[in-house]
């Protein structure tokens, strides 16, 4: 039976290569200040644990059959081991972080959510140390235009105690932000705006029929950096690798990684899943941020 392709295989021997030198000690990536907190310039997201690949419904099912709750702790463990010091996750995740925690990891949780105002208190009450109001409903608000109205989730993440945040695909979003002043400590940014509208898509297409699935525009990066870099508040940037669409070979991640590095301020981090069914995506990952991280940024 042939095997199956999944959202970053990394096959060839300067990926291999890469990810056996990489093993360094914790503690050794660049870090950044988040609220009173220091967390690394390399974060590990977790869209793959919960089966959500933004691919394909057969490549969520096979995230969901690998990442067992033991598989989870192990690649948190290993993400440990190489240096990055922090995940993101979300209210359902406490379970995951709870044992790391018992089991003596010392990985730090940041989280993204929306809705019910007791999941705040239940992500405080787990250790979690900045909370952004989860993007999808973040741009939801915004294109009703009833932005307003996540103003008061935002005083509940400060109230509770943790740093923070608002979640958003849109640059738009952030500069509405900004304008109005709010008491945000971070923002939390995707460099693809992947759901834009059939209209919005046919405007700057110019075509019709419409690509299938979610559109990730070569362009879009460039349009998130520039609020990355107008706004004095830490950015984590995330889908750096556009859902793995930026991964087929080992040369475009680098590239990926790279780009973004040069286009962030010294002060902002980037969130990144890691799917390492296959191969020490952790230790690979991590040696591209320590590598980038430490090059001078393009401001």
């Amino acid at each position: 039976m042939a095997q199956t392709t999944t959202r970053r295989t990394f096959i060839g021997a300067a990926a291999t290569a890469l990810a056996a030198a990489a093993p360094a000690p914790a503690g050794t990536l660049p870090s950044v200040r988040l609220g009173k907190h220091q967390v690394s310039r390399l974060i590990c997201g977790n869209n793959c644990f919960n089966g959500t690949s933004h691919m394909s419904v057969i490549l969520n099912e096979e995230m969901k059959r690998y990442y067992s709750p033991d598989q989870v702790n192990r690649t948190l463990k290993r993400c440990q081991e190489v240096g990055i010091d922090t995940w993101q996750a979300s209210y359902k995740n406490i379970p995951y972080h709870a044992r790391l925690i018992a089991e003596g990891g010392t990985l730090q949780l940041i989280a993204v959510e929306h809705g019910d105002p007791v999941r705040i208190d239940a992500l405080a009450k787990a250790g979690c140390i900045a909370l952004a109001h989860h993007g999808e409903a973040t741009d939801k608000a915004f294109k009703a235009g009833e932005l307003d109205s996540i103003h008061d989730y935002l005083k509940r993440i400060r109230d509770s105690g943790m740093v923070v945040g608002v979640s958003s695909h849109m640059p738009a979003v952030f500069d509405a932000i900004e304008s109005k002043g709010w008491d945000v400590d971070y923002f939390q940014t995707c460099v693809y705006e992947r759901h834009r509208s059939a209209a919005d898509l046919e405007a700057l297409l110019g075509q019709a029929p419409l690509p299938v699935g979610e559109v990730y525009l070569p362009k879009d990066p460039a349009r998130m950096f520039r609020i990355v870099r107008q706004t004095r508040k830490p950015c984590l940037a995330f889908k750096i690798l556009a859902a793995g669409r930026r991964a087929q070979t080992p040369e475009e991640v680098e590239r990926a990684f790279s780009e973004t590095f040069a286009n962030i301020k010294p002060t902002d981090a980037v969130i990144v899943g890691m799917y390492d069914r296959l191969t020490d995506q952790p230790a690979w990952n991590a040696a591209l941020a320590r590598h980038y991280a430490a090059a001078p940024a393009a401001l």
